[in-house]
């Protein structure tokens, strides 16, 4: 992601979740990423794709992102 702010969109329960969220949204047209969590479990969590993940996007994409993930749900 590029110098614009960036919002916490939601929180996936791990890696290969997030990988698809984020395919999701990019499909859809919005850059995005992820990142572990503040709230580490494990001092091993930071080197395993296990653990929740941040799905990040622009601040000011935030609200049309959630839209589709919303409508991705249904």
């Amino acid at each position: 992601m590029d110098a614009t702010p960036a919002a916490v969109l939601t929180v996936v329960d791990g890696e290969a979740e997030a990988e698809l969220v984020c395919g999701l949204l990019r499909a859809a047209g919005f850059e995005c990423g992820y990142r572990p969590t503040e709230a580490v479990d494990s001092p091993l969590e930071e080197f395993t794709a296990s653990g929740p993940r941040e799905i990040l996007v622009h601040a000011d994409e935030l609200a049309a992102a959630g839209a589709v993930l919303e409508e991705a749900r249904r």
